[in-house]
């Protein structure tokens, strides 16, 4: 097998370079995962960091908020929502800082291929596998962005899940039927009803205002990789291969992306059913 620090070396890449990249991941990776709820927890707050905690805390005011007949949240639910939006904003942040500097490694890795003229077939293979699980890793934390900038939008859609997640007590199941009733009914006349629906119809209308910019980004690049693949020089063959590759796959991201707008857009225009199927247990 390839010794990693060889490859680096032959390939004309910076060995302290690289090592500080892939000691950021590994940092960034723990943080993404660790570091929110303590960020997102503050003085009064710091029992939510304990996801048992959060979710009898959110029962418990989720119960309250729809016997009190109000559009308003309570005080209790509003300190739930309010944790949720920090938690929502703390692992986008991270998972940004994290995208950079995976971008930033898997420049390195694939200039590193496109130079790597003077290596063997095997050396290569390490510098190509290397810069493929980054470009996955790259994308799984791009998702994360995503997926909690739509949750700090709408904080209060984005805890209803939870709110229907392992149901123990008595009052919150009474609760989930009487929710799942009216849904059926159409009968949307619960002031607290209304404002669950309006902040799921946001939380999707926001996703569908991310995925447009994420189409128009991915769009951008797929022209690109191909203008260059284009005027790249037939013998210039890795640089062709690394061109078409990441074209084709800007393609399909593309339309991933564009699949999500047409999805969110149709669930937002209906959010109703789509709340139902949710406290139905089909989220």
């Amino acid at each position: 097998m390839s010794n990693p620090i060889a490859v680096s070396r032959s390939a004309g890449l910076s060995g302290r370079a690289l090592a500080t990249l892939v000691a950021l991941v590994a940092a960034l990776t723990a943080a993404v995962v660790i570091a929110p709820p303590m960020l997102a927890a503050n003085g009064s707050d710091r029992d939510l960091a304990n996801r048992r905690h959060l979710m009898d805390s959110l029962h418990a005011a989720f119960v309250t908020y729809w016997r009190s007949g109000d559009r308003d949240l309570p005080p209790d639910l509003n300190r739930v929502v309010d944790y949720w939006f920090r938690f929502h904003v703390a692992k986008a942040a991270i998972a940004a800082i994290l995208l950079v500097v995976l971008v930033a490694l898997g420049v390195l890795l694939w200039t590193a291929f496109v130079r790597a003229g003077g290596l063997g077939l095997g050396r290569r293979a390490v510098l190509a596998s290397a810069g493929v699980l980054v470009t996955g890793f790259t994308l799984l934390s791009f998702a994360v962005v995503l997926a909690n900038i739509q949750g700090a939008a709408a904080p209060f859609a984005s805890l209803l899940p939870m709110v229907t997640e392992r149901p123990t007590d008595r009052a919150l199941t009474g609760t989930l039927d009487q929710i799942r009733q009216l849904l059926t009914a159409g009968d949307r006349s619960t002031p607290a009803l209304q404002a669950m629906v309006g902040d799921f119809t946001r939380y999707h209308a926001a996703f569908v205002v991310i995925a447009a910019i994420a189409a128009v980004a991915f769009i951008s690049l797929s022209v690109l990789c191909w203008t260059r693949f284009a005027k790249a020089e037939p013998a210039d063959r890795r640089s062709r291969r690394v061109l078409r590759w990441f074209g084709v796959l800007s393609v399909l991201l593309s339309l991933t992306a564009i699949l999500s707008v047409v999805a969110n857009s149709s669930v937002a225009a209906d959010s109703p059913r789509a709340l139902l199927g949710l406290f139905e247990g089909g989220w």
